[in-house]
């Protein structure tokens, strides 16, 4: 088994999507250090503390659960780099479809040129949540829809808040 594996993304909300990734990458490693990712020319919806305290929430249910062992972190440098710092040599990254995979394919090749000691995983998403993004789950909320079935109970929540 893996000692560490690092899963970066922007959770920007954390969506049912993000938390497969999460429960199964938590099987593959003994630690999964979850890397909110803060980058200054983007503005997310909610700031990187309520990310990560939405995370936070959720990963403590998937522990209880027997679901691994969460750590959960920002980063503001490459991805690659964050996975250093926190000793991880393996990168979870999730795939919906081919234009994830495409891309995905491309950032890890640099990544691997970046760090030859680093491997990258790509989990493909459960059938139930492939169709889940967080950019789509932003416009059905600014839409006043309901975004219940695609993220948990807690980011509806906080979701209803910002609208």
């Amino acid at each position: 088994m893996i000692s560490t594996a690092f899963y970066p993304g922007s959770f920007d909300p954390v969506t049912n999507g993000h938390l497969d990734i999460i429960r199964r990458a938590g099987k593959l490693a003994r630690t999964l250090v979850i890397g909110v990712g803060v980058h200054h020319g983007k503005k997310p919806l909610f700031d990187a503390d309520e990310r990560v305290a939405m995370l936070t929430h959720e990963c403590q249910a998937l522990a209880r659960q027997g679901g691994g062992d969460f750590q959960i972190v920002t980063f503001e440098n490459l991805a690659v780099d964050a996975a250093n710092e926190h000793g991880a040599n393996l990168i979870i990254r999730g795939l919906r479809d081919s234009g994830d995979f495409d891309y995905e394919m491309q950032m890890a090749g640099m990544n691997a040129g970046l760090a030859p000691d680093i491997e990258t995983v790509f989990l493909a998403s459960s059938p139930s949540v492939r169709h889940i993004a967080a950019s789509l789950v932003h416009q059905i909320a600014n839409m006043d829809g309901d975004v219940g079935p695609f993220v948990p109970e807690n980011v509806v929540k906080m979701l209803a808040k910002r609208s």
